[in-house]
Protein backbone atom coordinates (compact mmCIF):
# COMPACT_ATOMS: atom_id res chain seq x y z
CA UNK A 1 0.00 0.00 0.00
CA UNK A 2 1.04 3.58 -1.11
CA UNK A 3 0.32 5.99 1.73
CA UNK A 4 0.07 10.16 1.72
CA UNK A 5 1.13 9.54 -1.99
CA UNK A 6 3.20 12.68 -3.12
CA UNK A 7 4.28 11.11 -6.77
CA UNK A 8 3.01 14.05 -8.88
CA UNK A 9 2.90 17.78 -8.49
CA UNK A 10 -0.20 17.84 -6.89
CA UNK A 11 0.80 16.01 -3.78
CA UNK A 12 -2.78 15.50 -2.63
CA UNK A 13 -1.17 13.02 -0.03
CA UNK A 14 -4.14 10.80 -0.83
CA UNK A 15 -3.96 6.96 0.90
CA UNK A 16 -4.11 4.11 -1.53
CA UNK A 17 -3.64 0.73 -1.62
CA UNK A 18 -4.54 -2.11 -4.35
CA UNK A 19 -8.07 -1.67 -5.50
CA UNK A 20 -9.20 1.97 -4.40
CA UNK A 21 -7.22 5.36 -4.27
CA UNK A 22 -8.79 8.58 -3.10
CA UNK A 23 -6.40 11.26 -4.57
CA UNK A 24 -6.40 13.50 -7.92
CA UNK A 25 -5.87 10.72 -9.90
CA UNK A 26 -8.09 8.51 -8.81
CA UNK A 27 -6.17 5.53 -8.75
CA UNK A 28 -5.33 2.49 -6.52
CA UNK A 29 -1.37 1.59 -5.99
CA UNK A 30 -1.72 -1.68 -8.73
CA UNK A 31 -1.01 -0.77 -11.55
CA UNK A 32 -4.56 0.03 -14.13
CA UNK A 33 -3.72 0.22 -17.87
CA UNK A 34 -6.37 0.62 -20.73
CA UNK A 35 -4.18 -0.46 -23.90
CA UNK A 36 -1.01 -2.65 -24.41
CA UNK A 37 -0.10 -2.60 -28.04
CA UNK A 38 1.73 -1.65 -31.06
CA UNK A 39 1.81 1.76 -31.89
CA UNK A 40 2.46 3.94 -35.34
CA UNK A 41 1.87 7.17 -34.58
CA UNK A 42 4.08 8.55 -32.71
CA UNK A 43 6.98 10.40 -34.05
CA UNK A 44 9.62 8.63 -36.07
CA UNK A 45 12.56 8.51 -34.17
CA UNK A 46 10.46 6.55 -31.45
CA UNK A 47 7.64 4.55 -33.90
CA UNK A 48 10.06 4.06 -36.85
CA UNK A 49 8.95 1.40 -39.22
CA UNK A 50 7.68 -1.41 -36.90
CA UNK A 51 6.07 1.01 -34.22
CA UNK A 52 6.89 2.01 -30.14
CA UNK A 53 4.88 -0.93 -27.75
CA UNK A 54 2.89 1.38 -26.40
CA UNK A 55 1.55 1.08 -22.50
CA UNK A 56 -1.59 3.47 -22.05
CA UNK A 57 -2.10 4.11 -18.35
CA UNK A 58 -5.05 5.38 -16.57
CA UNK A 59 -5.70 8.28 -14.06
CA UNK A 60 -3.84 11.17 -15.86
CA UNK A 61 -2.30 13.17 -12.93
CA UNK A 62 -2.95 16.32 -15.30
CA UNK A 63 -6.10 15.51 -16.87
CA UNK A 64 -6.50 18.27 -19.31
CA UNK A 65 -10.37 19.05 -20.04
CA UNK A 66 -9.74 18.65 -23.98
CA UNK A 67 -7.98 15.44 -23.48
CA UNK A 68 -8.66 12.54 -26.92
CA UNK A 69 -7.78 10.30 -24.23
CA UNK A 70 -10.29 10.81 -22.08
CA UNK A 71 -11.30 7.60 -21.36
CA UNK A 72 -8.48 6.67 -19.79
CA UNK A 73 -7.52 10.37 -18.18
CA UNK A 74 -10.81 11.23 -17.05
CA UNK A 75 -13.54 8.18 -16.68
CA UNK A 76 -10.07 5.47 -15.96
CA UNK A 77 -11.19 3.04 -17.91
CA UNK A 78 -8.71 -0.16 -18.17
CA UNK A 79 -7.53 -3.28 -16.47
CA UNK A 80 -5.55 -4.16 -13.30
CA UNK A 81 -2.17 -5.77 -14.06
CA UNK A 82 0.69 -7.12 -11.88
CA UNK A 83 4.04 -6.31 -12.25
CA UNK A 84 4.87 -9.50 -13.39
CA UNK A 85 2.12 -9.25 -15.86
CA UNK A 86 3.47 -6.03 -17.30
CA UNK A 87 6.44 -7.54 -17.59
CA UNK A 88 5.36 -10.60 -19.74
CA UNK A 89 3.66 -8.11 -21.75
CA UNK A 90 6.48 -5.92 -22.48
CA UNK A 91 8.74 -9.27 -23.82
CA UNK A 92 5.43 -9.75 -25.94
CA UNK A 93 5.89 -6.10 -27.70
CA UNK A 94 9.70 -7.02 -27.61
CA UNK A 95 9.62 -10.27 -29.42
CA UNK A 96 6.94 -8.29 -31.90
CA UNK A 97 9.57 -6.29 -33.11
CA UNK A 98 8.87 -2.98 -31.42
CA UNK A 99 11.82 -0.34 -31.93
CA UNK A 100 11.05 1.04 -28.26
CA UNK A 101 8.44 0.61 -25.04
CA UNK A 102 6.56 3.56 -24.21
CA UNK A 103 4.80 4.22 -21.03
CA UNK A 104 1.86 6.64 -21.13
CA UNK A 105 0.66 8.75 -18.03
CA UNK A 106 2.40 6.15 -16.04
CA UNK A 107 3.20 8.18 -13.15
CA UNK A 108 0.74 7.04 -10.61
CA UNK A 109 2.10 4.00 -10.51
CA UNK A 110 6.06 4.59 -10.88
CA UNK A 111 7.17 2.14 -8.09
CA UNK A 112 5.11 -0.57 -9.96
CA UNK A 113 6.57 -0.06 -12.87
CA UNK A 114 10.00 -0.17 -11.36
CA UNK A 115 8.80 -3.52 -10.18
CA UNK A 116 7.79 -4.78 -13.73
CA UNK A 117 11.09 -3.55 -15.02
CA UNK A 118 13.50 -5.89 -12.39
CA UNK A 119 11.50 -8.52 -13.84
CA UNK A 120 12.36 -7.44 -17.44
CA UNK A 121 13.67 -4.63 -19.04
CA UNK A 122 13.20 -4.85 -22.92
CA UNK A 123 16.57 -4.56 -24.61
CA UNK A 124 15.09 -1.27 -26.81
CA UNK A 125 15.06 1.73 -25.67
CA UNK A 126 11.94 2.49 -22.98
CA UNK A 127 10.03 6.11 -23.50
CA UNK A 128 8.52 7.89 -20.50
CA UNK A 129 5.95 10.13 -22.60
CA UNK A 130 4.24 12.32 -19.85
CA UNK A 131 1.99 15.44 -19.84
CA UNK A 132 5.46 17.22 -18.63
CA UNK A 133 3.32 17.58 -15.82
CA UNK A 134 5.78 15.86 -13.12
CA UNK A 135 7.64 16.51 -9.94
CA UNK A 136 11.31 16.27 -10.09
CA UNK A 137 11.72 13.86 -7.53
CA UNK A 138 9.72 11.29 -9.47
CA UNK A 139 11.56 11.92 -12.18
CA UNK A 140 14.71 10.91 -10.39
CA UNK A 141 13.14 7.80 -9.08
CA UNK A 142 13.40 7.17 -12.92
CA UNK A 143 17.35 7.88 -13.75
CA UNK A 144 19.19 5.47 -15.16
CA UNK A 145 16.35 3.56 -15.96
CA UNK A 146 14.12 5.60 -18.98
CA UNK A 147 16.40 6.40 -22.49
CA UNK A 148 14.27 8.47 -23.72
CA UNK A 149 11.87 10.96 -22.52
CA UNK A 150 8.83 12.52 -24.38
CA UNK A 151 7.08 15.10 -22.37
CA UNK A 152 4.82 17.66 -23.78
CA UNK A 153 4.90 21.47 -23.15
CA UNK A 154 1.56 22.67 -22.94
CA UNK A 155 0.61 26.08 -21.06
CA UNK A 156 2.76 29.13 -20.77
CA UNK A 157 0.32 31.44 -18.16
CA UNK A 158 -1.06 30.60 -14.78
CA UNK A 159 -4.82 31.23 -16.54
CA UNK A 160 -4.92 28.51 -18.87
CA UNK A 161 -2.80 26.26 -16.93
CA UNK A 162 -5.51 26.52 -14.11
CA UNK A 163 -8.64 26.73 -16.70
CA UNK A 164 -7.55 23.73 -18.57
CA UNK A 165 -5.98 21.27 -15.79
CA UNK A 166 -6.85 22.93 -12.44
CA UNK A 167 -2.70 23.46 -12.69
CA UNK A 168 -2.17 26.80 -12.32
CA UNK A 169 1.66 26.00 -11.65
CA UNK A 170 2.05 24.04 -15.27
CA UNK A 171 4.61 25.81 -16.61
CA UNK A 172 6.64 26.07 -13.58
CA UNK A 173 6.68 22.50 -12.47
CA UNK A 174 6.88 21.19 -16.21
CA UNK A 175 9.88 23.58 -16.96
CA UNK A 176 11.47 22.08 -14.15
CA UNK A 177 10.83 18.66 -14.81
CA UNK A 178 11.82 18.82 -18.47
CA UNK A 179 15.22 20.34 -17.08
CA UNK A 180 15.89 17.38 -15.11
CA UNK A 181 14.92 15.33 -18.02
CA UNK A 182 17.31 16.83 -20.02
CA UNK A 183 20.09 16.78 -17.01
CA UNK A 184 19.96 13.34 -17.15
CA UNK A 185 19.34 12.00 -21.12
CA UNK A 186 22.08 13.96 -22.19
CA UNK A 187 22.60 14.84 -26.00
CA UNK A 188 20.42 13.00 -28.15
CA UNK A 189 21.50 9.52 -29.55
CA UNK A 190 19.87 8.02 -32.47
CA UNK A 191 20.45 4.21 -33.49
CA UNK A 192 21.68 3.39 -37.57
CA UNK A 193 17.75 2.89 -37.92
CA UNK A 194 17.13 6.69 -36.89
CA UNK A 195 15.89 5.24 -33.33
CA UNK A 196 16.49 7.45 -30.60
CA UNK A 197 18.71 5.66 -28.29
CA UNK A 198 18.57 8.77 -25.83
CA UNK A 199 17.39 12.38 -25.38
CA UNK A 200 14.48 14.39 -25.17
CA UNK A 201 11.91 15.09 -27.63
CA UNK A 202 9.04 18.08 -26.37
CA UNK A 203 5.97 18.25 -27.73
CA UNK A 204 3.87 21.21 -28.48
CA UNK A 205 0.06 21.00 -29.24
CA UNK A 206 -1.17 24.00 -30.67
CA UNK A 207 -4.29 25.14 -29.04
CA UNK A 208 -6.76 27.58 -30.99
CA UNK A 209 -6.74 31.32 -29.80
CA UNK A 210 -3.45 30.70 -28.21
CA UNK A 211 -0.64 31.07 -30.91
CA UNK A 212 1.24 34.01 -28.12
CA UNK A 213 1.81 31.26 -25.72
CA UNK A 214 2.52 28.55 -28.35
CA UNK A 215 5.17 31.41 -29.63
CA UNK A 216 6.26 31.62 -25.77
CA UNK A 217 6.89 28.00 -25.32
CA UNK A 218 9.05 28.25 -28.28
CA UNK A 219 11.40 30.42 -27.59
CA UNK A 220 11.88 29.38 -23.46
CA UNK A 221 13.05 25.86 -25.27
CA UNK A 222 15.55 27.80 -27.67
CA UNK A 223 16.50 30.13 -24.74
CA UNK A 224 16.61 27.75 -21.60
CA UNK A 225 17.76 24.20 -22.97
CA UNK A 226 20.94 22.97 -24.68
CA UNK A 227 20.90 23.24 -28.54
CA UNK A 228 19.53 20.42 -30.30
CA UNK A 229 16.47 19.03 -28.47
CA UNK A 230 14.23 18.43 -30.85
CA UNK A 231 10.41 20.08 -30.66
CA UNK A 232 7.50 18.26 -31.98
CA UNK A 233 4.74 20.81 -33.20
CA UNK A 234 1.38 19.02 -33.20
CA UNK A 235 -1.41 20.37 -34.87
CA UNK A 236 -3.83 17.54 -34.49
CA UNK A 237 -6.12 18.95 -32.05
CA UNK A 238 -9.69 18.63 -32.20
CA UNK A 239 -12.70 19.82 -29.17
CA UNK A 240 -13.21 16.30 -27.56
CA UNK A 241 -14.67 15.05 -24.32
CA UNK A 242 -17.25 17.92 -24.33
CA UNK A 243 -14.60 20.69 -23.83
CA UNK A 244 -16.87 23.49 -22.53
CA UNK A 245 -14.03 25.99 -22.50
CA UNK A 246 -14.91 29.22 -24.64
CA UNK A 247 -12.82 29.67 -27.83
CA UNK A 248 -11.60 25.72 -27.72
CA UNK A 249 -14.46 24.30 -29.16
CA UNK A 250 -12.74 24.55 -32.67
CA UNK A 251 -9.93 23.28 -34.36
CA UNK A 252 -7.08 25.63 -35.03
CA UNK A 253 -6.89 27.52 -38.35
CA UNK A 254 -4.69 27.15 -41.22
CA UNK A 255 -2.97 30.71 -40.55
CA UNK A 256 -2.66 29.79 -36.18
CA UNK A 257 -0.68 26.62 -37.64
CA UNK A 258 1.69 28.76 -39.51
CA UNK A 259 2.19 31.52 -37.11
CA UNK A 260 3.88 28.87 -35.09
CA UNK A 261 5.11 26.95 -37.30
CA UNK A 262 7.06 29.65 -38.73
CA UNK A 263 8.26 31.50 -35.11
CA UNK A 264 9.65 27.76 -34.88
CA UNK A 265 11.41 27.73 -37.76
CA UNK A 266 12.63 31.14 -36.96
CA UNK A 267 14.04 30.01 -34.05
CA UNK A 268 16.11 27.55 -35.18
CA UNK A 269 14.53 24.39 -33.67
CA UNK A 270 15.12 21.35 -35.00
CA UNK A 271 11.95 18.68 -34.87
CA UNK A 272 8.80 17.56 -36.46
CA UNK A 273 5.85 19.05 -38.14
CA UNK A 274 3.04 17.40 -37.88
CA UNK A 275 0.68 16.38 -40.86
CA UNK A 276 -3.14 17.92 -41.23
CA UNK A 277 -4.92 15.05 -41.60
CA UNK A 278 -3.34 14.29 -37.91
CA UNK A 279 -6.62 16.48 -36.31
CA UNK A 280 -8.68 13.32 -36.75
CA UNK A 281 -10.48 10.99 -34.45
CA UNK A 282 -9.50 7.90 -36.11
CA UNK A 283 -6.00 8.20 -34.83
CA UNK A 284 -7.14 8.06 -30.93
CA UNK A 285 -6.23 4.26 -29.70
CA UNK A 286 -9.16 1.86 -28.71
CA UNK A 287 -8.88 1.74 -24.98
CA UNK A 288 -10.04 -1.15 -22.86
CA UNK A 289 -11.28 -3.76 -25.32
CA UNK A 290 -10.19 -7.24 -26.35
CA UNK A 291 -8.00 -5.60 -29.43
CA UNK A 292 -5.74 -3.34 -27.14
CA UNK A 293 -3.85 -6.12 -25.73
CA UNK A 294 -1.21 -7.50 -27.10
Amino acid sequence: MTKSCTLCPRACAAVRDEQTGKGFCGMPSGMRIARIAPHLWEEPPISGVNGTGAVFFSGCTLRCAYCQNADISHRNEGRTFTPAQLADAMRRLTDAGMHTVSFITATPFVPRVLEALELYRPPVPLVWNTSGYESVDTIRMLKDVIDVWLPDLKHWSTRMGALCAKAPDYFTVASAAIKEMVSQAGPCTYDENGIMTRGVLIRHLILPGLTSESCRLLTWVRDELPEGIPVSLMRQYIPCNNVSIPGLNRRITDAEYIRVRDHMISLGLPGFLQEPDSADRDFIPVFNAAESFV
